[in-house]
């Protein structure tokens, strides 16, 4: 069996190297243009030249997404950025329009075309379709299961690659406006203001409820990993570009885990442990979304949401060790005598009590600041560029 490729979200630069660190073997990011999150960092073409290097240096690809639905003057404006990408060998692109795909196959026949989950291809002809027009990967829709992927696959002879991790859209492939309509914003044009997470008044003539009817509960298919694999899916996908560093961590290493597990035969209890460990993310209710059939009325996360999970937010990261002691960069307070887990790029996670810590003048700390760097006591096994969080006993 094939080991499938690990792609992982990548908001920005720190998330990136975060991701690649941690077991991904491939990452997706946005430019300053042509893509669905305006909201998140998106890389600057520095960043991206950064990026690839960074990659590249350690077996792993880029892929650029380019996915929103283009007018007249973004096709205009895309071949010049096209060319940028070709220049410093980007992987692939992502691409939900016709006339983009177009745009990128006149530029150039180097980069390969991924066609966009936006786009909906749902079945082995429209997936033939796109054969044509050039692409070499189908991100087929998430109404589609993991069978009905393989079944593509075949038939057209391209790579598929399914979601298995990350924030669902209620809407058919991604393809909503209600932003547009509620607050002036393009969902397809990167502005999606999230109005599907939103508490509603439903009226009725005999009576009036609160309901949040539209918001989904988030994806979680590790449990199905066993499948994408014998159904040969080319790459398991994990959504989040504008999450956090340590969701970049966690779900790169968890579902890197399982995949080595499955892979060397060694499977045992890794499928249940890597669950646990994305429960400690910020996360509605998890479901599996349609990857076994198609999802219903049940997988309407319909309450108020409380996904923060503050208790095991990121305290730090591992930006130096000099002899016995290391330094952490503080993004969260925390005390002296708390309990921190120090997650290692490699293996099981490591518990620490802070007994003791000083800033950079070597003065006590009893309590940090975020945004200030604090050196505590050697971890064995932690390395510089570690996430830090509280520990807390599942």
């Amino acid at each position: 069996m094939k080991t499938p490729e690990l792609l992982c979200p990548a908001g920005s630069l720190e998330k990136l190297k975060t991701a690649i660190s941690y077991g991904a073997n491939a990452v997706y990011v946005g430019g300053q243009k042509f893509g669905l999150r305006a909201a998140a960092e998106n890389f600057s073409i520095d960043e991206l030249i950064e990026g690839v290097e960074y990659a590249h240096a350690r077996n792993a690809k880029v892929f650029v997404a380019l996915n929103s639905f283009f007018v007249d003057q973004d096709i205009l404006e895309l071949p010049d950025f096209i060319k940028i990408l070709d220049e410093i060998n980007i992987d692939a692109v992502i691409v939900s329009d016709l006339g983009g795909v177009r745009t990128v196959r006149n530029v150039t026949s180097k980069v390969p075309v991924h066609l966009s989950t936006q786009s909906s291809c749902l079945n082995k002809y429209s997936g033939s379709f796109w054969k044509n027009m050039g692409v070499t990967r189908l991100i087929l829709g998430r109404e589609v299961t993991i069978a009905e992927a393989r079944e593509i696959k075949l038939a057209t002879g391209l790579e598929v690659e399914l979601f298995i991790h990350g924030s669902m859209c209620s809407a058919y492939s991604g393809n909503c406006v209600i932003s547009n309509f509620t607050s002036g914003r393009d969902s397809n044009r990167g502005g999606c203001k999230h109005s599907c997470r939103f508490e509603y008044t439903l009226e009725s003539k005999k009576e009036e409820s609160k309901t949040y009817f539209m918001s989904s509960k988030d994806l979680n298919g590790i449990k199905l990993l066993p499948e994408f694999i014998k159904n040969e899916i080319d790459s398991i996908k994990v959504e989040g570009r504008m999450k956090s560093n340590l969701y970049a961590a966690v779900v790169a290493k968890s579902y890197s885990n399982a995949i080595n597990a499955f892979m060397s035969g060694k499977v045992d209890n890794s499928l249940e442990e890597e669950f646990a460990n994305l429960t400690k993310l910020p996360h509605r209710d998890y479901f599996a979304g349609s990857l076994k059939k198609a999802a219903r009325y049940d997988s309407t996360f319909n309450e108020r949401e409380d996904v923060n999970r503050k208790e095991y937010a990121q305290v730090g990261t591992v930006s130096a060790i000099l002899g016995s002691e290391m330094f952490i960069d503080v993004k969260n307070a925390f005390n002296q005598g708390d309990t921190l887990e120090v997650i290692p790029f490699l293996g099981k996670n490591l518990k620490v009590k802070v007994d003791t810590m000083a800033n950079v003048f070597n003065e006590a700390v009893v309590r940090t600041k975020p945004n200030s760097l604090v050196k505590v006591p050697l971890i064995d096994g932690a390395s510089v560029g570690n996430i830090v969080r509280p520990y807390r006993e599942m």
